[in-house]
């Protein structure tokens, strides 16, 4: 049976995704934080809109969002909200549509309802644990692909050593590039580096429930609302892939962990 918490989270989505589209040709300030990370004051509307919105949905969970100082109460809570309002701002504040809300919500340490609002893209993408994933109301699954070479790969630019990957076209959203594997229009997804849970959640669940297979970048399980909010990248392919994903990974990604140790 579906959830029915997702009508609403994904009507509370869409509206915090008009609210960002409508915005997005008006004047409004823009900033970097630590990092070099951009941020604008719309992050800041649409993740105080969804707040008090998911709060009205279910008013027991915790919140992390990418935009609120984190409170560590969340972690006492069975079920946590994780949100990026707006995931790939650097493509919004650059008039680009691959940008998306993302909100997930997560019971136990696993996302369990997920929705991606893209209204740049006109696409809305949503999962249910143990229901499947679903863009724009039609079911959507991974590609069949049993050998890497030849794996389509949401980037700008692929290094040399990885002339047999093919590149497609990228979005700056992780969210959506994840969710471009779920749909089979990529192959493989990957990040060697320390990143945030926001950034991951919701489309980790849509990958799976598509029938990817979605780890870390060492080939290890994710969790959620952990105490750093953090993992050591993600690594997103179709089954038949992913073992030859990390095999590959695996001497760059273990480099990568060390260098950006915690």
């Amino acid at each position: 049976m579906p959830d029915p918490r997702l009508e609403a989270v994904a009507a509370a989505a869409a509206e915090a995704g008009g609210l960002a589209l409508g915005k997005a040709k008006d004047g409004f300030r823009r900033w970097e934080k630590a990092g070099g990370e951009p941020v604008c004051e719309i992050d800041l509307a649409v993740d105080q809109f969804l707040k008090d919105r998911l709060a009205t949905i279910d008013p027991e969970a915790g919140w992390l969002s990418e935009e609120t100082a984190d409170d560590k109460a969340r972690l006492g809570a069975r079920r946590v909200w994780v949100v990026d309002p707006i995931d790939g701002t650097r493509d919004y504040l650059r008039g680009r549509p691959g940008w998306a809300v993302s909100v997930a919500l997560v019971e136990d340490g696993r996302p369990v309802l997920a929705v991606l609002d893209a209204p740049a893209r006109d696409e809305v993408w949503t999962a249910v644990a143990g229901g499947g994933a679903w863009r724009n109301g039609v079911p959507i699954r991974v590609a069949l692909r049993d050998a890497i070479a030849g794996a389509r790969v949401p980037a700008d630019q692929l290094p040399r050593r990885d002339s047999d990957l093919v590149p497609v076209p990228k979005p700056n959203s992780i969210a959506l590039r994840i969710a471009m594997v779920a749909a089979g229009e990529a192959d493989l997804v990957a990040t060697m580096r320390w990143g945030h849970e926001w950034d991951i959640a919701a489309a980790a669940l849509i990958a799976a429930e598509a029938g990817a297979i979605v780890t870390d970048a060492l080939g290890a399980s994710l969790a959620f609302n952990t105490a750093s909010a953090e993992a050591f990248g993600v690594l997103v392919t179709p089954p038949g892939i992913h073992d030859a994903a990390v095999q590959r990974l695996a001497a760059y990604a273990a480099i990568a962990e060390r260098v950006g140790a915690r």
